[in-house]
């Protein structure tokens, strides 16, 4: 019985684990929201984000985990874009350090800016944890979260790592954690 058990559980995770690597989400359409929202730590992510707002498709980009040294000169230097795109438009958040502080960070600052929408920017594979993070932080404030995933290669590590990471916090969550 035992054996059978863990033979279950074992397939329901390699399954879980193949609709997870066969299904990461796509890029978004362009339809505009409120905001956007940039997680940093990986290619394309904001070059997306500054995209889409110098495409008046938001009001203002968040960009989430910055190191506090950051400021919006050098980052408009180093993405080639006006410095005033950076002074009316964006701001850095440099308080979160991981996913889920990510979650806390942009809801507050989402909040203090009365937002109905929000696009999420991130990289393809990060884009279920960081989802499900942020939606939960959110709880039932009425704001409608547009998934934007950059595409990336991800190797079969980066997969299983984060695929861990995700049914972990899915499973902690619930309990405060």
């Amino acid at each position: 019985m035992i054996a059978r058990l863990l033979a279950f559980l074992v397939v329901l995770w390699a399954l879980g684990f193949a609709l997870f690597a066969l299904t990461l989400p796509r890029p978004a359409d362009d339809r505009p929201t409120d905001a956007i929202v940039v997680l940093t730590g990986g290619a394309g992510r904001l070059d997306r984000g500054l995209d889409l707002l110098a495409r008046h498709r938001a009001q203002r980009l968040f960009v989430s985990g910055t190191d506090r040294t950051v400021r919006k000169s050098e980052l408009a230097l180093r993405t080639h874009r006006p410095a005033a795109l950076f002074d009316c438009c964006v701001d850095l958040g440099q308080e979160s350090v991981d996913t889920r502080s990510n979650a806390i960070e942009t809801t507050r600052w989402l909040r203090a800016h009365h937002y109905a929408t929000v696009r999420l920017i991130t990289t393809d594979w990060h884009m279920p944890r960081a989802h499900a993070d942020l939606a939960r932080e959110l709880g039932r404030d009425p704001v409608v979260i547009i998934p934007d995933a950059v595409r990336s290669h991800p190797s079969l590590l980066t997969l299983f790592t984060e695929y861990h990471k995700y049914v972990l916090r899915r499973i902690a969550a619930p309990f405060g954690y």
